[in-house]
């Protein structure tokens, strides 16, 4: 079985957020591959699927960003999951809008829903880094973060939902790296002018 993480904030007036990308991209994935509505569990909201033949749990920590860690951490211990096979979709200032970069481990950057789930978890769990870029002064960054995208970035954000959702299978397989790529070559389409 697998879990995949969406990160964000709960409620109306977070749902278009910067910070929120994560849970925008795992609605993406319930809608994409038709899974049952979410529902309370693991202190968020879960949605429990298949993907090529296999068990996949969706979840949106319902604990506020900074406390994303309880909410993954019941879960895992609750399906009995290895880090390996826990996946946590995310925000990153520190890529241009648009890019994805998968990985396993390293550090937090700042980013206190990652640090939470480390803290509960441990630090080597796979990541899929959203960039959404930086208002470029670090007293800006608070208010960037929970800001909505602006009009002009929501046909991006939507392109890198869908070729997330379509290719959600490919991290059953571990071919998080062949994802990073598809997502590159429908970014490269989505941002060309």
């Amino acid at each position: 079985m697998l879990l995949i993480t969406g990160l964000g904030n709960p409620g109306a007036q977070y749902r278009g957020n910067r910070h929120n990308i994560g849970f925008m991209a795992v609605d993406a994935i319930a809608r994409e591959n038709r899974f049952p509505p979410f529902r309370s569990k693991f202190h968020g909201q879960a949605s429990e699927g298949m993907l090529a033949g296999e068990k996949v749990l969706l979840l949106k920590p319902e604990t506020f960003m900074n406390d994303s860690g309880r909410a993954v951490g019941e879960a895992m211990r609750f399906l009995k999951l290895t880090l390996d096979n826990i996946v946590v979709v995310h925000d990153e200032l520190d890529l241009v809008p648009g890019k994805l970069r998968a990985k396993t481990g390293g550090g937090n950057a700042g980013h206190n829903g990652l640090r939470s789930i480390s803290a509960h978890i441990g630090n080597d769990y796979r990541r899929l880094r959203i960039g959404i870029g930086h208002p470029g002064d670090k007293a800006l960054v608070h208010g960037y973060v929970l800001s909505d995208f602006e009009s002009g970035e929501r046909g991006w954000v939507g392109t890198m939902c869908e070729t997330l959702a379509k290719g959600a299978e490919m991290l059953l397989r571990g071919e998080d790296s062949s994802l990073q790529t598809r997502v590159d070559v429908a970014m490269r389409a989505a941002l060309t002018p």
